[in-house]
């Protein structure tokens, strides 16, 4: 069973801050450009502590995550954060333009609203099969999220999960309608986040109710749910928090609440029965590549794919990558199909029937026909010769929303060779996660994502 929690949240006070000055996007989403303009925006901008600028002479005692926390007690002490008076859950709701295949926002002029809300969610190993994961983790983000959960003892960001309920019965007792939220800020990419507290006992032992036969799917933060399931044990470990076994039991007139503090992370909890849910591609560019040859590379993918060479395209970066996108949604009829973008050209390739079920033998069945599984297995390790370390660890790999960006890494000399990807279809990602199955890692965008800021979850 799914357990959800009220909390007191950590808010910023809008007495001392405007909320659009100190929100952000999501940390691995952040760019050096964004990273540097949040910093300018406000000395009080959540970027200082999910994702600080290093210094020159950085050290044990003085560094990112040692500055985060002094940020985070001052901000805290000075009132600049404010601890809520009593448990509550948000209601929370994301309005926004649905960007094209090549990530350019509003590019399709259709508007959509994505609702959720945010609480706090037990920590649930995956072999206990409530929650499930989809994707493989990197190495170096979860050890940069556990020396800062360590150093902060906040959860800073919301974790996204997807559930089933086709009643809808979670948001029909969060949107009532006609409700002014309690907050409505617009973040970098013109989306709307709308959030209302809801405190109401009843309400929210209804929810928590409405939950508890629910299994959950990690759509977005991975990382960070694995490394909060890992501070949860390294906590056990060394014999602390002290296990309160009866605060989960409900007593007349109380909230449910987790067993210990680290026993649960703050989420975002999103039906997938619900409209609004957009799932994007992310794109790669493989760079540093040994005695890398566009043509020899091509001769190869010949063995387990068709090759054909696209005709240019507009000059325009971003036009050119919607043409070949556009392109690519027509070519996935027949098969997992992808881009290969070099300074030669730029080519389509489509998996060949005939060999596609002995050339994918390692692969499950139901990965067969998702383009970035056949991509890891048969280009990226098989043609290229990366291994799944070194994928792990981004030795050669870049991650793109925008198609444009890896294309100009191709263009620069940055890298060997882009590729661009249909995305993961929402079906195809339940049934993989439901079949306890895991796609390559940066295997779906979400979009829009969560923005942080909103809540946070202290530990202390």
């Amino acid at each position: 069973m799914a357990r959800v929690y009220p909390f007191r949240a950590l808010r910023y006070n809008p007495s001392r801050v405007r909320l659009e000055d100190v929100v952000t996007q999501p940390y691995d989403k952040i760019t050096p450009g964004m990273q540097q303009g949040y910093y300018d925006r406000s000395p009080y901008n959540l970027v200082r502590i999910i994702l600080g600028l290093p210094g020159l002479f950085d050290n044990a005692e003085n560094n990112v995550y040692t500055r985060a926390a002094a940020d985070l007690a001052a901000w805290r002490a000075n009132g600049v954060l404010a601890l809520e008076n009593e448990p509550a859950v948000f209601a929370y709701a994301q309005r926004y333009a649905v960007p094209n295949a090549a990530g350019a926002t509003g590019a399709t002029g259709v508007v959509q609203e994505r609702r959720g809300f945010i609480a706090l969610g037990e920590l649930y190993d995956y072999a206990q099969k409530v929650v499930f994961r989809h994707e493989q983790t990197l190495d170096k983000p979860k050890s940069d999220r556990m020396n800062l959960l360590r150093a902060t003892r906040t959860h800073c960001e919301q974790i996204y999960m997807l559930y089933s309920d086709p009643s809808h019965s979670t948001e029909k007792l969060l949107f009532p309608g006609g409700s002014v939220p309690d907050i409505e800020v617009a973040d970098d990419y013109g989306v709307q986040h709308l959030l209302w507290k809801v405190s109401d006992t009843n309400t929210i032992n209804m929810l928590c109710a409405a939950m508890a036969d629910k299994k959950l799917i990690i759509a977005d933060g991975h990382h960070r749910y694995e490394t909060a399931l890992a501070y949860r044990a390294e906590r056990e470990q060394a014999g602390l928090p002290e296990h309160r076994a009866h605060t989960r039991q409900r007593m007349q007139g109380q909230l449910p609440r987790p067993e210990f503090p680290e026993a649960a992370a703050m989420m975002t909890f999103v039906n997938m029965d619900s409209e609004g849910i957009a799932i994007l591609p992310t794109h790669r560019s493989v760079f540093a590549l040994k005695d890398f040859a566009p043509d020899a590379f091509l001769k190869q993918a010949e063995l387990f794919f068709t090759v054909r060479r696209l005709e240019a395209t507009n000059s325009a970066r971003e036009t050119g990558s919607s043409q070949m996108l556009s392109q690519l949604a027509s070519a996935a009829i027949g098969g997992p199909s992808f881009l290969a973008a070099m300074k030669t050209g730029n080519y389509l390739l489509t998996i060949k029937a005939a060999v596609a079920e002995a050339a994918l033998a390692s692969l499950p069945p139901r990965q067969r026909k998702l383009d970035v599984a056949v991509l890891h297995t048969l280009v990226l390790e098989k043609l290229l010769g990366l291994t799944p370390e070194s994928i792990r660890q981004q030795a050669n790999v870049h991650y793109w929303r925008d198609a444009s960006e890896a294309l100009s890494e191709v263009a620069s000399g940055t890298a060997d060779v882009a590729f661009l990807l249909n995305p993961v279809t929402l079906d195809q990602l339940r049934e993989v996660a439901f079949a306890g199955e895991i796609m390559p890692q940066k295997s779906t965008d979400f979009y829009p994502k969560l923005l942080s800021g909103l809540t946070l979850y202290a530990l202390d």
